[in-house]
């Protein structure tokens, strides 16, 4: 099978800065290509027009047409215009395009497009409890109405889409992944006297970042020599105004705790592993996802987490089983639940070996890849 990715971002030094969507691709695009699928990535909002292959990959890179009012509407077409070119040349089959921002709107095709719902604007500006513009709303819903069929990175990602966007369109469940042996522990030279939190995302409200600094305070109280890393590209503020995240959550740390937290931004994902295996438990107090990659990495990596109860949550994580579950508002006890996992070694390591087999049987990018091909299977014409 031959299969396109349209994507607005990818990991990729040509690329530039990729976040989850780009790295849900990756992972599964690497399974299908290991499987003997051929692959295409058409990214578009790129500096240049370029084409170029790596690791069995065919990469294009579209530059946006600018032309005020306008620039929407040719993006579309130019896209439009190499899908059909590349399938008329009998080099794909069908495209895979993400909800965000609706750009598989008004792209008529001659061959099966299908979106995988990963959260849209209009989805995330909900659970962010802000407005969504009405353009990416409108754009989103034409695009959901369009396509050929649906997957939904999690039920209820699926079902709160179809709710948002007053709409019945049946949809596959089918979950982001990673790859197993590039998450695999190697449990060699890892300080354990070095007590470590680590959260690694975006620095942003919806993940829950301005909660984060309550929690550690608390934390800090108990155990004063643990210290927190915060690892990702700092963000706006879309409700302060202010341009920085980071700079909104230094003053919510007490003076003590704020002396164990260090932030080095981002770093590049083939390090990011190394940050994951050196931390002693993983946090992620979002209100905002779909369903996160982040949290597959670490417990493929057999970290203890403690991750928010919303939503999603629980179809990734079993509360109490691989990992602890709280609101990211209940701050006490999530508080409790990183101190517990400090404090208790034994449900430490259950939890970990725990949560790397959850991601083993549910959320193997082998798993999901020939999920994705039976899902692809149907809309394409013998």
């Amino acid at each position: 099978m031959k299969i396109a990715f349209l994507t607005p971002e990818y990991p990729h030094e040509r690329i530039g800065h990729s976040g989850g969507i780009g790295t849900s691709i990756q992972h599964l695009a690497q399974a299908l290509h290991t499987l003997g699928h051929e692959v295409i990535l058409l990214i578009y909002g790129q500096n240049e027009d370029a084409q170029f292959k790596d690791q069995g990959l065919q990469f294009y890179k579209i530059k946006n047409p600018k032309l005020k009012g306008l620039s929407w509407f040719l993006t579309r077409k130019k896209i439009q215009k190499l899908i059909n070119s590349l399938h008329k040349a009998g080099k794909l089959d069908i495209v895979e395009a993400p909800d965000w921002t609706g750009i598989a709107s008004f792209i008529n095709v001659n061959c099966p497009i299908v979106i995988r719902e990963n959260g849209s604007d209009t989805y995330f500006c909900h659970l962010d409890q802000r407005p969504v513009k009405a353009i990416n709303r409108f754009h989103e819903k034409q695009a959901l109405k369009q396509v050929d069929g649906i997957i939904a990175v999690s039920q209820f990602t699926g079902d709160l889409t179809n709710t948002l966007f007053n709409l019945n369109r049946p949809f596959t469940v089918i979950p982001n992944a990673i790859t197993l042996d590039a998450f695999k522990p190697s449990n060699l030279n890892l300080d354990t006297t070095t007590k470590t939190i680590l959260y690694f995302g975006t620095l942003i409200r919806k993940k829950g970042l301005l909660e984060l600094p309550y929690v550690f305070n608390i934390v800090n109280q108990i155990h004063p020599d643990v210290t927190l890393l915060l690892v990702g590209k700092d963000s706006p503020d879309i409700k302060t105004e202010s341009q920085s995240t980071w700079a909104l959550m230094q003053p919510l740390f007490s003076e003590t705790a704020l002396r164990k937290v260090n932030y080095i931004g981002a770093v590049p994902y083939a390090k990011m592993r190394e940050q994951i295996e050196a931390a002693s438990v993983c946090v992620f107090p979002t209100f905002a996802e779909a369903l996160p990659v982040s949290w597959l990495e670490a417990m493929a990596l057999e970290k203890p987490i403690v991750a928010s109860s919303v939503g999603w949550a629980k179809e990734v994580i079993d509360d109490g089983e691989n990992g602890f579950l709280v609101h990211p508002t209940a701050h006490q006890e999530y508080a409790d639940n990183i101190i517990k996992l400090f404090e208790d070694q034994r449900l430490s390591e259950t939890f970990s070996k725990a949560a790397r087999q959850k991601v083993v049987q549910r959320f193997s990018s082998e798993i999901v890849a020939q999920q994705s091909v039976a899902f692809y299977t149907q809309f394409i014409k013998p």
